[in-house]
């Protein structure tokens, strides 16, 4: 009988991720990454999302103060190998040390649209009209 698969990670999955945010936060905070464009910018390591055998660690970051974050991420990943050894001292408990990946993330920027959204003309015209039908009846 096969296990069914889910979509949502387990528990175990989440706090690894977090265990290993941490980490990779305090390995950006205290400069450990040689490399200029990491060490001159403040980034925020928003979330981290494991793989199922909790092999590959998906870190998804945000250089604040950039308009352009491409350039960042590509550092981060070149300098990946070095972030995922500097982990070891952090996460001793781990069988395996994760593979670390950094990606854009992008969140902020749909919540941003979203907002703008909400704030439209139309949108407030339609909430303006349905706070008005609420009132008659």
């Amino acid at each position: 009988m096969s296990k069914a698969t889910s979509s949502a990670p387990s528990q175990r999955m989440l706090r690894v991720g977090e265990q290993v945010r941490a980490a990779i936060t305090q390995v950006l905070q205290r400069g450990e990454v040689r490399d200029d464009l990491i060490e001159k910018t403040v980034i925020s390591v928003s979330e981290v999302r494991m793989s199922t055998d909790l092999r590959v660690a998906t870190a998804y970051v945000t250089p604040l103060g950039l308009n352009d974050h491409q350039e960042v991420i590509d550092a981060l990943n070149r300098n990946a190998k070095y972030i995922r050894g500097r982990l070891g001292n952090q996460l001793r408990q781990m069988r395996y040390m994760p593979e670390v990946r950094f990606r854009d993330d992008t969140s902020f920027d749909n919540y941003k649209k979203i907002d703008e959204l909400l704030k439209s003309p139309e949108v407030q015209r339609d909430l303006g009209a349905k706070t008005s039908d609420d009132e008659q009846e």
